[in-house]
C-alpha cells in the first residue's frame, strides 16, 4: 500500500472504537496494520444492526485497510505467535484495561525481549498507573467525569453528552500521534494515553480560565462562546444559522449588511469588549433582526463579505454536500459484489493515492501468524 507510512507494520489489539479508529487512520496512510482478535472477534463486529456484504457497518467504518488474525493471547501458543509478530513489527497499539494489558504481556517491558525497538501504545480510560486505573471507562463516563457533560446543553437543561463519540475519537487521534512521534524518535518504548487526560487537555482555555482567574466553566445559551459576542446559533425565518464574529471589522460588515448602522455608533455595540459586557442586549437585538431573514440567503450574503456564518445542517446534508464530494470524504469500498460506503480519511497527503480496502473477515489473514505473507 502506498502512503507516507508504507513499510511500517503495526499490531492492533483493540476493540470497538478508540483503538480501531487510531490504527485505521494509520492504515489509510499506508501502514500495514495487523488486527489481532480473540476467537470470538472484536465486539465491534456485532454492534450495528446493519450488514453489507457480510460486514457489520459499525465494524466496517473503523477497520478498513487492515488484516485480521485470530490469537488466543491467554495461551502459550498465542503468546509465542504474538512474539513472532512483534519481531517483525514497528509498533503495537491496544485499548484494553491496564490489568488486561499487563496480563496479556502487551507492554514495552514485556515485549522488548522480542524487539527492543517496538513502540507500545496503551489507550486506556485513566492511564496505566493512576488511582482510577482499573475503573471501567467508556466515552459516556469520561464525558461525565471531565466536565464535558456539565458544559454541554442549554443552561436550564440536564447535562448532555456530545452527539458523537468525542472521547473515543479524540483519544484515538492522540494514540496515532503518540505512536508516530515515538517512531520518529527512533527508540522503542511505552506511550501511555488516557481518555481522561485527553479530554482535560481539550478543555484548554476553559480550564485555564478557572486555574488562573477562578472563572467557573458554565453552559451557555444556544451554544454561545463565553468571550466572543456574537458567536452562537440564531433562529432565522426558516432555519438556524451559526454566527461567529471575532473582529470589529467583521462586525462592521455585518451591521452594514443588515442595515443596522446604530450598532456601529452605539458604544454598547461598537467594540468586542462592549459587546461582551452587554451580551444580553446585543444578542436580543441581533435575534430580532435575524428572525426576519432567510437562512440560506443570509449565509450567502454574509459569506461573500468574509463574515463567518453557516446553516446548521444535518449529518445527512453534510454527507451529500458538494464540499464533501470535492474532498473525497465519502468513499466506496468494494467487498466482492457489495459496496460499503465509508467516511474517508481527513489527512490528505500530496502525491499519495488513497486506497480503501475492505475490512478483514475474522481470521482472514491467519497465515501471517505462522510466518506467511498475506497480500
Amino acid at each position: 500500500m502506498s502512503g507516507p507510512l508504507s513499510g511500517i507494520r503495526i499490531i492492533e489489539i483493540g476493540h470497538m472504537l478508540m483503538g480501531p479508529y487510531s490504527t485505521m487512520l494509520l492504515a489509510d496512510l499506508g501502514a500495514d496494520v495487523i488486527k489481532v482478535e480473540p476467537p470470538e472477534g472484536d465486539i465491534g463486529r456485532r454492534i450495528s444492526p446493519h450488514t453489507i456484504g457480510g460486514h457489520n457497518a459499525y465494524f466496517a467504518s473503523l477497520n478498513r485497510n487492515k488484516k485480521s488474525i485470530v490469537l488466543d493471547l491467554a495461551s502459550g501458543e498465542g503468546q509465542r505467535k504474538l512474539g513472532d509478530l512483534v519481531i517483525g513489527s514497528h509498533a503495537l497499539l491496544t485499548n484494553l484495561r491496564p490489568s488486561a494489558i499487563r496480563k496479556l504481556g502487551l507492554t514495552y517491558t514485556h515485549l522488548k525481549r522480542w524487539n527492543p525497538q517496538i513502540v507500545c501504545v496503551a489507550l486506556t480510560g485513566y492511564g496505566l498507573d493512576s488511582p482510577y486505573a482499573e475503573r471501567p471507562a467508556y466515552d459516556y463516563v469520561i464525558q461525565a467525569l471531565t466536565g464535558i457533560m456539565a458544559l454541554t446543553g442549554e443552561p436550564d437543561g440536564p447535562p448532555v453528552k456530545t452527539g458523537y463519540s468525542a472521547v473515543d475519537n479524540s483519544a484515538g487521534i492522540m494514540g496515532a500521534l503518540g505512536l508516530v512521534a515515538k517512531l520518529l524518535e527512533g527508540k522503542g518504548g511505552q506511550v501511555d494515553i488516557a481518555m481522561y487526560d485527553v479530554m482535560l487537555s481539550q478543555l484548554n482555555y476553559i480550564a485555564g480560565a478557572w486555574l488562573n482567574a477562578r472563572e467557573p466553566a458554565r453552559r451557555m445559551d444556544r451554544s454561545a462562546h463565553p468571550y466572543i459576542v456574537p458567536a452562537q446559533i440564531f433562529p432565522t425565518r426558516d432555519g438556524w444559522i451559526a454566527l461567529f464574529i471575532t473582529h470589529d471589522d467583521f462586525w462592521r460588515r455585518f451591521a452594514q449588511e443588515l442595515g443596522q448602522g446604530h450598532w456601529l455608533t452605539d458604544p454598547r455595540f461598537s467594540t468586542m469588549d462592549a459587546r461582551r459586557a452587554n451580551r444580553d442586549l446585543v444578542l436580543g437585538e441581533i435575534e430580532a433582526v435575524l428572525k426576519g431573514e432567510g437562512a440560506d440567503d443570509l449565509v450567502r450574503r454574509l459569506s461573500a463579505l468574509g463574515v463567518v456564518a453557516a446553516g446548521v445542517e444535518t449529518l445527512e446534508q453534510a454527507l451529500a454536500s458538494e464540499h464533501t464530494a470535492a474532498r473525497d470524504m465519502v468513499a466506496q469500498v468494494d467487498c466482492g459484489g457489495a459496496t460499503i460506503r465509508v467516511v474517508g480519511n481527513p489527512i490528505k497527503v500530496m502525491g499519495a493515492k488513497e486506497h480503501f480496502a475492505p475490512p478483514p473477515l475474522l481470521g482472514e489473514h491467519d497465515d501471517l501468524a505462522d510466518g506467511g505473507h498475506a497480500a
